[in-house]
């Protein structure tokens, strides 16, 4: 949820916690000997996924006190608005005491290599890794992007750098799917200087495309990327490395470009990787309403889960 409070291009910033595997910033957590927890709310991820045997100590701070856990061992805890806390508290620190961690370098070089990977990834349809490369070349560093629930939400955020506050915006905790679109309406109301991406699923934005008249009709620019994949996508995910199996979660889907047209947006259909980003570029400086749909390849997913699952400690 804080992903772009820290810019992904700090030494520092190791990624997200939250992803069904063990992922590399993980590792990270089981070397630690303190874990310093800034506005972290339990129901956001369990804490017991960086603290399974809660042995841990925690500094909690935030403007509320902490939830009951077992793997949340709070050692101290510091009740205030966060910002003033955090001041205050640098004020007594200095370079000596605040070494840098050994292996960070480590950790975003394979956060590195992952996206590189599928920079000029030429497969069709898309693959994830090549979508979220073509997302940050399109966007510049304050320019807005909303993922939605599902499996786009796994992607994009393990892997779509941020380099400013509120750049990337998920909707985590209950999760509401559906949410980007209408999100994006809100966006571009509060930042109408910033271009507002929101991407999706096709399951996603058939629950709120009606969104699009508004946008249209109000004339609040705005782009929809769509992954089509034909599914609701990450609880195919789930079933298959829970059960081995899926059911009951393909369905068919419109013309997208007509569905766009039809509410008076401009709509674009992907044929080949290589049309993404020419595309993106396109609907973004247009200043209208545009709806991109795009082909996914999610046999990803599960190629992700076993590297991850078969990670031994790269530290």
């Amino acid at each position: 949820m804080g992903k772009g409070v820290i810019s992904d291009r700090h030494p520092n910033a190791l990624g997200v916690v939250g992803f069904m595997r063990h992922d590399f910033e993980n590792f990270a957590f089981d070397k630690s000997d303190l874990i310093i927890a800034v506005g972290y709310e339990l129901q956001e991820f369990a804490p017991s996924r960086i603290n399974p045997k809660g042995d841990r100590p925690i500094l909690h701070i935030h403007r509320f006190a902490q939830d009951t856990d077992p793997a949340y061992p709070v050692a101290s805890s510091i009740e205030a608005e966060i910002g003033l806390a955090l001041e205050a508290l640098i004020k007594e620190f200095t370079a000596s005491l605040c070494p840098a961690y050994p292996n960070d370098a480590i950790i975003r070089a394979l956060h590195a290599e992952e996206l590189k990977a599928g920079e000029n990834d030429a497969s069709f349809p898309v693959k994830p890794q090549r979508i979220i490369n073509d997302i940050r070349k399109a966007l510049g560093d304050e320019d807005i992007v909303l993922a939605d629930t599902g499996a786009i939400k796994m992607w994009m955020a393990r892997l779509y750098p941020a380099y400013a506050p509120l750049t990337r915006l998920i909707s985590n905790g209950l999760s509401t799917i559906a949410f980007s679109l209408p999100g994006a309406l809100g966006a571009k109301l509060a930042k109408p200087k910033a271009k507002v991406l929101a991407t999706m699923g096709d399951g996603a934005f058939l629950m709120n495309s009606q969104e699009i008249e508004t946008a249209v009709r109000e004339k609040i620019p705005l782009i929809a990327l769509v992954w089509v994949d034909g599914a609701y996508g990450l609880i195919k995910w789930k079933m298959d490395l829970e059960l081995g199996h899926h059911r009951d979660v393909d369905f068919g889907n419109p013309d997208f470009v007509k569905y766009a047209e039809s509410f008076g947006a401009n709509g674009y259909q992907i044929k080949a990787a290589a049309d993404l980003l020419p595309t993106l570029r396109k609907a973004l400086d247009d200043d209208g309403v545009s709806v991109i749909a795009c082909p996914i390849d999610y046999s990803e997913n599960l190629k992700l889960t076993a590297k991850l699952g078969a990670l031994t400690d790269p530290l």
